[in-house]
């Protein structure tokens, strides 16, 4: 076959024109099927999404994890068949009868790419903007990896050195994620990430003239990207020469993030539906797909149809990437044999594995000492710091509050950049005033694996990151957020910091473990307990952590069960059970000396993680809450959603049903009721209420 592009390093022969239209039939014929989806951008794309998975990335469709390859990310997660159908061609595993049960139950095709449900998938997408931060948040930790393993490499001479490659659209581009993550990583000059910009002005409303005007190239172009815009054909199709020489320029850029504005034409060449807003979303039609397929030389009435040469000429792609693997396996195996002992530390973390014996590092704290839970948990890192080479994290501009500088000496920033502590593989991330970003660009980090990661903010501003926060839930990510200033105990800054509804609205995430622990022994603990659930059982994990000190108690292992004996009843079996949390276990305590001297055997339980307390089996749940004691009072100084399951019909839940107020936290605590006296004193009712 002969060469059809006019970039002479590029081939591109007649079997790759055919591979690309089959591309756009099969996700017309999908969609049309099913009988809805979102057909028109994935015909399209289609000689971009080719034109990476065939002649740019690196990658081995028989083994999708391997460490060496470069990373996709689909942001636009809407046109899942863009992906699907590269890794249907490319040889992942992916069938005909996957492409034809798209978007049905059971099928390894839903309507947006999961992250591990679909072989070859490296992010869960939908959500627009998201994948933009995920390709950011991967690429920080490509290079950090690369910091951890082989830091005195050349660049381009290492086998960790890889790219990621990641395709956006309007809708990405207009979200406010995309914006902070594109800043971060214009700062941060990743030039191992190069973001495709698929400008089809199309959006669900119509033209995207009513909603989008600014210059992105020049925008991404002031965050410091490397930008470049691709014209099409005339036709209005993609120009897969032009594509290729934007990217291979945009992978040569190594000392920032490339930026490529390609001008396609949604639904291309669907004859009456190309550049409408309905083929964003909607089955073109059983006649429009017809007329598709005479325009592009196909069967109108053969549907799914792929010739076998062409699918034998993209499968090709499995030849070269045991060809590349076995490649980089040559230089991988002499970098082991170079660097013996970086490759075991490389085989433990690739393993999700701890080294031996760094528990030990954990700080234990004199019990009767005051101590913030925030101070106890930086304390914690300090220590980790250096026992876990691969923990590494930040704090989006509130390190000093929130108490994540693992090591104020080493700053992960590029070279070039004036701070003293600037080093490009440093520990300390300083994620800049970008909740959102961080979150998604954690979520990258987690994907890309081989490090772990921790982020903080205020607890309240939660809020401004709970997108990413759901979605790590969703694919299982081991991220940890460390969430300070967690109540009114925050004090004068007042309401809008003051978080209340907050720990119940995280608890209901699925899948996400809220973990609040009490005193300072309890925060190593269940730092300790994050950590091994790593590669035990990974979630995400977000501490809560108190401003104001707590008193310390004597450490206790139970804490990593989620809820324990923190004191027991005396003169007697309990006839009262409070629950505390957080900075109010010790106003159940104090409640407890009030019910004791009044003559009521009364148990405190504390409860930093409803969720791993859930984990627990029946009968250690029922040795911690008796089910025969009625009694139960629940105390936290936020709303109270969380805890009537646990304290029944007859229990009191002692909460904050409003919001907060500017003063000091020990007047607040007082004027809202949340006080010994108001615990002891629901005490007393749920005893009567049990009694009835």
């Amino acid at each position: 076959m002969s060469s059809k592009a006019t970039t002479s390093d590029l081939e591109w022969t007649d079997l790759d024109e055919r591979a690309v239209d089959t591309a756009r039939v099969l996700a017309a014929d999908a969609v049309q099927k099913v009988g809805n989806g979102h057909p028109g951008t994935a015909m399209s794309l289609a000689p971009a999404a080719y034109l990476v998975f065939q002649k740019l990335m690196r990658h081995d469709p028989s083994d999708p994890d391997w460490t060496g390859r470069d990373r996709f990310v689909l942001s636009v997660g809407h046109t899942s068949l863009t992906l699907y159908i590269q890794l249907y061609l490319a040889g992942y595993g992916l069938t005909l009868d996957d492409l034809k049960s798209f978007r049905t139950w059971g099928s390894r095709t839903p309507g947006h790419p999961e992250y591990g449900h679909t072989v070859g998938v490296e992010t869960t997408t939908g959500p627009l903007g998201q994948g933009v931060a995920n390709a950011v948040g991967m690429a920080m930790a490509a290079r950090y990896e690369r910091g951890l393993f082989d830091p005195e490499a050349e660049p381009g001479t290492s086998p960790f050195d890889h790219t990621v490659w990641a395709v956006a659209g309007d809708g990405c581009l207009q979200e406010g994620v995309a914006a902070e993550a594109a800043s971060l990583a214009g700062h941060q000059k990743l030039g191992n990430l190069v973001l495709l910009y698929d400008d089809n002005h199309i959006s669900i409303e119509g033209d995207t003239a009513t909603a989008f005007s600014e210059d992105v190239l020049g925008r991404f172009e002031a965050y410091g990207w490397h930008v470049q815009r691709v014209a099409p054909k005339e036709s209005g199709d993609l120009d897969p020469a032009a594509l290729y020489e934007a990217f291979t320029a945009a992978r040569a850029e190594t000392g920032r993030p490339s930026l490529i504005a390609a001008r396609s034409i949604i639904a291309w060449p669907a004859p009456s539906a190309q550049n409408t807003e309905a083929a964003h979303g909607s089955a073109l039609g059983a006649d429009e797909v017809a007329a598709t397929k005479r325009v592009l030389g196909f069967d109108p009435d053969a549907d799914f149809a792929v010739d076998d040469a062409v699918l034998a000429h993209a499968r090709l792609a499995v030849e070269r990437g045991r060809e590349e693997h076995a490649a980089w396996d040559k230089r991988f195996t002499a970098w082991r044999e170079a660097n013996p002992e970086r490759a075991a530390e490389f085989d433990r973390v690739r393993a999700g594995e701890l080294p031996d014996g760094w528990e030990k590092a954990l700080p234990v704290f004199d019990a009767g000492s005051q101590v913030a839970t925030r101070k106890a948990s930086g304390e914690v890192l300090k220590k980790l710091g250096g026992v876990l080479p691969e923990l590494w994290g930040g704090s989006a501009d509130l390190a000093g509050s929130n108490n994540t500088t693992i090591d104020a000496s080493s700053s992960f920033l590029p070279t070039g950049n004036p701070l003293p502590e600037a080093d490009p593989y440093g520990r300390t991330v300083h994620f800049g005033i970008r909740e959102h970003a961080m979150g998604s660009a954690m979520n990258g980090i987690a994907l890309h694996g081989n490090t772990r990661i921790y982020g903080g903010t205020f607890l309240v501003f939660s809020d401004y990151m709970r997108p990413a926060v759901r979605l790590a839930a969703l694919m299982k990510l081991p991220v940890t957020y460390v969430w300070t200033h967690d109540s009114i105990g925050l004090g004068e800054d007042g309401p809008t910091h003051q978080p209340v509804e907050h720990l119940a609205a995280l608890r209901a995430i699925p899948g996400l473990n809220v973990v609040r622990p009490a005193d300072a022994n309890e925060t190593s603990i269940v730092w300790r307990e994050i950590l091994e659930r790593h590669g035990r059982a990974p979630a995400p994990h977000g501490l809560a952590l108190t401003r104001q000190n707590v008193p310390t108690y004597a450490p206790n292992d139970a804490a990593a069960k989620g809820g324990y004996v923190h004191t027991e009843a005396e003169g007697g079996a309990a006839r009262v059970v409070l629950i505390g949390t957080g900075s109010e276990l010790h106003l159940a305590v104090a409640a407890r000396e009030a019910l004791q001297a009044e003559g009521v055997p009364t148990r405190v339980v504390s409860m930093p993680c409803a969720e791993w307390f859930d984990e627990q089996d029946e009968a250690y749940r029922d040795s911690v809450l008796p089910p025969a004691v009625a009694a139960r009072v629940a105390v936290e100084a936020g709303i109270g959603l969380t805890w009537h399951r646990y304290v029944g019909g007859a229990g009191r839940v002692v909460s904050l049903e409003h919001f907060g107020a500017s003063a000091d936290y020990q007047t607040l605590y007082r004027e809202f009721g949340i006080t010994p006296e108001a615990v002891a004193q629901a005490a007393r009712e749920a005893l009567s209420a049990a009694e009835r």
